[in-house]
Formats: structure tokens, sequence, C-alpha cells
């Protein structure tokens, strides 16, 4: 298996896992993974697709992230808000959500192995060593979705659904 093939496992897998908890949340959009609050699953969503979006466009290739209207709402170290009104809704974030993913696959599909080796071109500094090469990026958006995964599995939890398999 190439690096690239890889790559796109992890992310085809990683989403995969993660949508099917964010899909059965779709009638709870705000539920709190924990009795004193934590992220909703529409703010993960949203959360992943700006991410996403953020570093295949920004930080890998310079570009503006085309989400840069959703910083406040989703973008990293933001506190989620407890008002769905404050968010975009349910079914806007979800498409987004999967034209983020589209493009990241169409970028991926113009590289080579040897690709993954070229730096950034807007590492964010003292972010070297997870985000300084296209394959760090890549990386790190196989692994994302991974870290919010139990978050949604919590939230799940409190309102006493049995757990899902993937």
């Amino acid at each position: 298996m190439s690096t690239l093939a890889y790559i796109r496992h992890g992310l085809e897998v990683s989403r995969a896992m993660t949508l099917a908890l964010i899909d059965d949340l779709k009638d709870a959009p705000m539920q709190s993974p924990t009795s004193k609050g934590g992220n909703p699953p529409l703010w993960i969503l949203g959360h992943l697709a700006f991410g996403e979006a953020s570093i295949v466009e920004f930080v890998i290739q310079g570009n503006d992230n085309p989400l840069a209207h959703w910083k406040d709402a989703f973008g990293a170290r933001q506190e989620p808000s407890t008002d769905l009104a404050d968010y975009p809704s349910w079914d806007e974030v979800r498409a987004k959500s999967d034209e983020v993913r589209a493009n990241t696959l169409k970028f991926l599909e113009g590289l080579t192995d040897a690709d993954l080796e070229t730096p950034s071109k807007n590492c964010p500094e003292g972010r070297e060593q997870v985000m300084g090469t296209i394959g760090a990026c890549c990386q790190i958006l196989t692994m994302h979705p991974m870290m919010h995964y139990g978050q949604l599995a919590d939230s799940r939890r409190m309102l006493g659904r049995e757990p899902l398999q993937a």
C-alpha cells in the first residue's frame, strides 16, 4: 500500500466511524457529552469541516480558508455556544462537510508519495512537527475525527442510546 493509499484509507475509516455517530445525533444537535458540558455534535461536525478546509486550503496550499466565516462558531480554541441559533443549520453544515471532504480527496489525487515531504505554505508557528509538511498535515486529517469520536459516543450515552457498531 502506498503512503497516499494509506492516508486515503485513514480518511475514509475515521470519517465513516465519526459520521455514523454524528448522523445518529441529528435529532439532538446540541447534546452535551457530559453533565458538565462539552462539544455538542453540531459543533463537532462544523469544527471538523472548518479544520479540514483550513488545513488543506490555508496551511498546505496557502489559499484562504473557504469556511473562514465559520471561525467564530467552529474554529479551534472556541468555546462552543449552547444556543442552536448561533450555528448554521445541521443540513447546511453536513452538506459543507461532504463538500470539504470531496475537495480534500481531489487535492490528494494530484499528489505523489514524494509530494508528502513538501513543506506546508502556512504552517502555524510552533506547529512544524504536526503541520510542517503536506504529509504531516494529512496525518492530522486522518486523526482529527477520532479525537472527537469519544465525545460523540458520550453524547449518545447521555441520551441513553446503545453503542453503535461503526
